[in-house]
């Protein structure tokens, strides 16, 4: 058989690809290494964020892609665990920051709360340290690990995708795709490596001058906390591009290196999400590098958990722990490279594979097959 579409790459960027070819009743084989999604894609929020993401064409990805999780959450069986992204101000300089983006065209439907709303909209938080915060309301979240499974397995069983699990690629040469299973015959091929920076078509992945961005993360056992919301902090505000390409940031970024300089040091930021038992998805940190080391640091842990603790006013009790790594690259969120006529290789480079693989997939399949 000779498929259409060779997608190399099963996590949310190559299940976004064969989405989008198999809607359009494209015959679709999926290609991975691993036996079971293992990666980037399931160690992470599981947050759609859309508000924060930069204005613009960064921002028209998320919302797409926002659309395309809640068309498919139903039938693929995800839950849609909460919705929207509260961020919260701890110091003055991050209520001016929240208070700039509010006053912007693209922070529609999102509301400014006082302390006092604060309370009633979020119980649990530690009102004494906060000064007001943001609610935006097109954020949602999933549980990444089920998600991705499930999504997987909707393609298989209701778009007829073929999946070809712990098999390795080792070259693409269309109509050929060589594996470590044997050939594979596929018109095109669209190859999405995750953070594999030296496996196939390196050459042009080195020319974005892309490494690896290591990441801790805690889930904290449940204690009674209710998020109606992902929750993030005034360290998250320099962070998403949303808010810190405002001028106001640079002032809240002046005020966190002297008071949080080893935060920043370690990239910590807070955002808080909630699973279905009631434990509580917390992170994370950033470390870049060609190959960064596995171990976790205590130390850091303890940065995101202090940071924790001033944004909620309840004691927090690890119940695992675990590290990361993505794709990362300056000043790209994501790329497209050409290595044939019938190739081509896709890369998120931002950590926002959840907010915006599905629009690029799309985006990819229509040039491609166009």
């Amino acid at each position: 058989m000779t498929y259409d579409l060779a997608v190399v790459g099963a996590g949310i960027v190559g299940l976004a690809h064969a989405l989008a070819a198999a809607k359009r009743g494209l015959s679709v084989v999926v290609i991975d290494r691993d036996a079971q999604a293992n990666g980037a894609s399931i160690r992470n929020f599981g947050l759609v964020v859309v508000a924060a993401e930069e204005p613009g064409r960064q921002r028209k990805l998320a919302e797409r892609s926002r659309e395309v999780w809640l068309e498919i959450a139903g039938p693929a069986g995800i839950q849609i665990l909460h919705q929207g992204l509260l961020a919260v101000a701890q110091r003055p300089e991050a209520l001016t920051l929240l208070e700039a983006f509010a006053a912007m065209d693209s922070s529609a439907g999102c509301t400014l709360l006082s302390p006092g709303e604060l309370g009633r909209r979020q119980p649990g938080l530690n009102l004494e340290n906060l000064r007001g915060g943001l609610l935006s309301p097109a954020e949602i979240r999933v549980e990444s690990r089920e998600a991705i499974p499930r999504i997987a397995s909707y393609l298989e069983a209701e778009l007829k995708v073929d999946f070809r699990f712990a098999t390795t690629v080792n070259g693409v040469c269309p109509p050929v795709v060589d594996t470590s299973g044997g050939p594979v015959r596929a018109a095109k091929t669209v190859v999405c490596p995750g953070d594999d920076l030296t496996g196939l078509f390196p050459g042009f992945i080195a020319r974005h001058d892309v490494q690896r961005c290591k990441l801790q993360m805690l889930r904290l056992a449940a204690n009674g906390l209710r998020l109606g919301s992902a929750v993030v902090s005034d360290l998250s505000l320099i962070r998403y591009p949303g808010y810190a390409s405002l001028p106001e940031a640079s002032s809240l970024r002046a005020r966190l290196e002297g008071d949080s300089a080893e935060a920043l040091r370690n990239g910590v930021h807070m955002i808080a999400v909630q699973s279905a038992d009631g434990s509580l998805v917390v992170g994370d940190s950033h470390h870049y590098g060609q190959t960064p080391d596995p171990f976790g640091s205590e130390a850091v842990d303890a940065l995101i958990l202090q940071e924790f603790g001033a944004v909620f006013a309840t004691a927090p009790t690890v119940a695992a722990r675990w590290t990361g790594t993505y794709a990362s690259a300056p000043e790209r969120a994501h790329f497209l490279e050409r290595p044939g006529d019938d190739i081509r290789l896709v890369m998120i480079t931002s950590g926002t594979g959840a907010s915006t693989a599905f629009a690029i997939g799309e985006e990819t399949i229509t040039e491609l097959f166009n």
